[in-house]
C-alpha cells in the first residue's frame, strides 16, 4: 500500500467515500478506481445505463483465473510434496462459490453492488451467486491496476488462510492409498499394535503396513483417528 494515492475520478462524494471505506478493507488503495467501481457494476445495471461503465462480467472472467492461479501457487509451495489430486480438491474446496461469497459477505460486497431495478427488487445484493462473481471481479480489479502481488496479498489474506483448516480435514488414508496405487501389487493394511486408558478415554496405537512391511504409525482417541494418523506418518516419512 504505502504511498499509493487513491484516484477520485468524477465520482460523486458520497460515493468516493464508500469507495473509500471499501478499499480500507480490502486493504488496497486504487490508482485507478474506475476498475473497482466496473468490478461492483452487475450486468443489471448496466443494461439499463448503457454508455456508462460495463457490466462486471469479463472482469468477473478474468478474476476467476487470476483466483485460480494465486490459489495453486499458494497450496503448491505451502504443501510439499502433495500429490496433484489432493493439491486440486483442496482448491476446488477454497476457491468455490460459496467461499467466494463468504468473503464478499465479509467485506459487505453487497452493500457497493449497482443493480439494476429487477435485481434490487429481487434480493440481488444478497444472492450468493452475485456476490461470489463481485468478489472474482474485485480480484480482477486489483490485478488490473496493482500487479499479481498485491491481489496475491489479498487473495491469501480473505481466502487463502482457511488452507490449514482444510489441511485438518485432509483424508489421509486416502490419499497414502493413491500413493501407493501408482504401482500395481501394492498392499496397505492396518493394524492396531496396542489400546491404553480408561474407556471414557482410550488412545489407541496403529500401524499401517505396505506389502507387510511397516511404513508409518499414530495414536488417536478413536479407531479411525489413529489409522489416520499412522497414514499421515507414512506420508511424511515418503516425502
Amino acid at each position: 500500500m504505502g504511498a499509493r494515492r487513491p484516484a477520485g475520478g468524477a465520482l460523486p462524494f458520497e460515493r468516493r467515500e464508500r469507495m473509500e471505506t471499501l478499499e480500507k478493507k480490502l486493504g488496497y488503495a486504487f490508482e485507478n478506481r474506475q476498475l473497482l467501481e466496473e468490478a461492483l457494476n452487475h450486468s443489471s445495471y448496466a443494461n439499463e445505463h448503457r454508455g456508462g461503465l460495463g457490466s462486471n462480467e469479463r472482469l468477473e472472467f478474468l478474476g476467476d483465473s487470476v483466483l485460480g492461479f494465486v490459489a495453486a501457487e499458494f497450496l503448491f509451495k505451502r504443501y510439499a510434496g502433495l500429490p496433484e489430486g489432493d493439491l486440486t480438491r483442496m482448491r476446488a474446496s477454497l476457491v468455490c462459490e460459496q467461499s467466494l461469497y463468504e468473503v464478499a459477505r465479509e467485506l459487505e460486497l453487497g452493500s457497493y453492488l449497482k443493480l439494476g431495478r429487477g435485481e434490487e427488487a429481487g434480493g440481488g445484493r444478497e444472492r450468493q451467486s452475485i456476490l461470489a462473481d463481485a468478489t472474482e471481479a474485485v480480484f480482477a480489479a486489483v490485478y488490473l491496476d496493482g500487479g499479481i502481488q498485491p491481489v496475491r496479498e489479498l487473495i491469501v489474506r480473505v481466502l487463502l488462510s482457511q488452507a490449514p483448516a482444510a489441511e485438518e480435514r485432509r483424508d489421509y488414508k486416502t490419499t497414502l492409498q493413491e500413493v501407493v496405487q501408482r504401482r500395481s501389487g501394492q498392499v496397505l493394511t492396518y493394524h492396531m499394535l496396542s489400546q491404553s486408558g480408561p474407556d471414557h478415554n482410550k488412545t489407541f496405537l496403529f500401524e499401517v503396513r505396505l506389502n507387510d512391511e511397516s511404513v508409518g504409525c499414530g495414536e488417536g482417541h478413536s479407531k479411525k483417528e489413529a489409522e489416520q494418523a499412522a497414514a499421515r506418518d507414512a506420508l511424511e516419512k515418503m516425502g
